[in-house]
């Protein structure tokens, strides 16, 4: 790498972590941003380089460096070994997401994906509370380059800190078409999948996040144990995060067996996803539900709720409804299995348009322009 090229350093651990939506994030943008700007030098930090390069060959590119790390602790990582990094391989600019390291004296760019522990505090712990609040205020007196994933948590980091609507891009969500499309005719990888799991081809009512309050499965339980019977089967799948008894509490309520899969792969998704009947995503806040676009893309009529950043990200044809009253969400999955002919085509073309327009090049391309334009003034 010639040392009159640009270094641009990126925080990587992501990778190295459960299937979350800022793992997804980072790399869709990055595998459109290595190639959008070869003028620049991509370092990234991560522990799994083996696993990247063989699922991502990508990243095997001449302007791409993975550089091996220890896996430490959150606040060690943040205060020794980032700092200490950047400094060794003398970065022009690092980018991280939600926070930057507090002692950190180099060029940073950093991507606060929402503020929700400000705007919805009841479903996090104060101190977690406490700490990411105070860390986007220092993120933000920091960073010249600051982005977000949605219009949504731009107006509230703008409005909560104080900050210029300007200085903040907005690098959306995007999907895979390649990963993420609509089951016509059915592959044989994903018949044995759903063959494995007993589950048959747009019969069964689909969520996915982590089991956690904020993203409302135990709402979404209650109201699909409300429906008329017999109703298509729901599946859950997420890793459990914290206060998951309540969602397995929620299926004793209604009396009815739910189907809860922890570890689904990166491979396994798309197949669950393009062969439900119904997606249904009833979380209290967002702020930007990578699910939905992936779901829309898959041609699966989606249920959301009409708060947050949710409408914005779902279109005009998703079904919205109240994430607090059950009856609500029970009327809107009603309302999508009833779906069928040319009401339905009309649905399912609507989001695949809707998810058209997330794409990663276009938010690489934003990524990119925000970094040049950081890198003129050094």
């Amino acid at each position: 790498m010639g040392l009159s090229r640009k270094l641009i350093g990126i925080d990587f651990h992501a990778w190295d972590g459960i299937y979350q939506g800022s793992r997804s994030h980072l790399l869709g943008i990055y595998r459109a941003a290595i190639q959008l700007a070869p003028e620049f030098d991509f370092i990234f930090f991560l522990h799994d380089t083996e696993g990247l390069l063989r699922d991502f060959p990508e990243f095997d590119r001449p302007n791409v460096r993975l550089v091996k790390v220890k896996q430490w602790p959150s606040f060690l990582r943040l205060s020794l070994q980032l700092p200490w990094l950047s400094f060794q391989h003398r970065l022009d600019l690092l980018h991280m997401q939600y926070r930057v390291p507090l002692w950190f004296r180099g060029e940073a760019a950093c991507t606060i994906h929402d503020v929700l522990n400000e705007s919805h505090p009841q479903f996090f712990s104060w101190a977690f509370n406490q700490f990411s609040r105070l860390a986007a205020a220092y993120s933000v007196r920091k960073c010249k380059t600051l982005l977000t994933v949605s219009q949504y948590s731009r107006q509230e980091l703008a409005d909560r800190h104080g900050v210029a609507l300007s200085r903040i891009g907005v690098t959306y969500n995007g999907v895979d078409p390649h990963r993420f499309f609509p089951a016509t005719d059915t592959l044989a990888s994903d018949t044995q999948l759903l063959q494995r799991l007993n589950l048959t081809s747009g019969q069964y009512v689909l969520t996915v996040g982590r089991l956690e309050p904020r993203k409302n499965q135990a709402n979404l339980i209650r109201a699909w144990g409300a429906l008329p019977q017999p109703a298509p089967p729901l599946v859950v799948v997420g890793q459990r995060h914290f206060s998951f008894q309540d969602i397995y509490a929620a299926q004793s309520e209604v009396g009815r067996p739910v189907m809860f899969l922890h570890d689904v792969g990166d491979h396994e998704l798309p197949v669950l996803m393009r062969h439900a009947k119904l997606f249904a995503y009833p979380a209290y806040a967002e702020g930007f539900g990578m699910p939905i676009i992936e779901a829309l893309a898959s041609g699966v009529p989606v249920v959301t709720s009409n708060t947050t950043a949710m409408p914005e990200i779902a279109g005009t044809h998703a079904i919205l409804v109240d994430p607090t009253q059950v009856a609500s969400i029970q009327g809107g999955l009603a309302a999508g299995l009833a779906l069928s002919g040319a009401e339905k085509e009309t649905v399912i073309a609507a989001g695949l348009a809707q998810a058209a327009a997330f794409n990663w090049d276009s938010s690489a391309g934003v990524l990119i322009d925000r970094f040049r334009l950081a890198l003129q003034h050094r």
